[in-house]
């Protein structure tokens, strides 16, 4: 991954919430949180509606991720536009497994970002009933060991900061994941009209 500044001092700058979006805002001139969360709000039935009519021609995590939605009774809407987050890669046949990892508050600090090179980290409490597990921990992990936010509140929270980064300090979006961060620049915040062949033909379906 290219920096266009130092490494080192560019994430000493951006480790705080508000410094990352005040470095978006004076570059784009959209504030990241409310545009991203008008942007989920809008878009989540949509998404939701194009990943259960192609579910069974989607990787087998799609339908475990919709499965669970279906089961989930309370907080729905928090349900549903997490679902529909997680579900973008899985769409867009880009590489889930290198966007999101759960893991246990138990496991060892050094194997909960293994190999996560940009991702979003969720700390699960380690609880042996079989009731769904307790998220603890929401963060935003960059280079694998460097974990540049956490106790976010929520996952579409953490997946803003997370894009507000990448885009602030002009990083290349991985190619494991170039058509999921194509979409969520271009199509959610609305930044560039210049779309690849993939991400024009989902505009195009979302939007219909």
């Amino acid at each position: 991954m290219m920096w266009n500044r130092s490494y080192a001092k560019a994430m000493r700058h951006m480790k705080r919430p508000r410094k990352i979006r005040e470095e978006f805002l004076r570059i784009t001139n959209k504030d990241l949180i409310d545009n991203f969360r008008a942007a989920i709000n809008q878009h989540t039935p949509r998404l939701l509606k194009l990943y259960r009519a192609k579910r069974t021609a989607l990787p087998p995590e799609m339908d475990q991720l919709l499965n669970r939605l279906d089961e989930e009774t309370s907080d729905i809407t928090a349900h549903r536009q997490t679902a529909a987050l997680k579900g973008l890669p899985l769409y867009l046949r880009d590489s889930h497994e290198k966007l999101f990892r759960n893991c246990l508050a138990t496991d060892p600090e050094e194997e909960q970002t293994k190999g996560l090179i940009v991702g979003i980290l969720t700390v699960l409490e380690d609880d042996d009933s079989s009731a769904p597990a307790t998220v603890i921990n929401v963060a935003v992990v960059v280079e694998e060991n460097d974990i540049v936010l956490q106790d976010l509140p929520d996952m579409p929270v953490a997946f803003a900061y997370l894009f507000g980064l990448i885009y602030a300090l002009n990083l290349q979006y991985p190619k494991e994941l170039r058509y999921t961060f194509e979409t969520i620049q271009k199509v959610f915040m609305e930044l560039g009209t210049d779309l690849s062949a993939t991400v024009r033909f989902f505009k195009n379906k979302l939007l219909q």
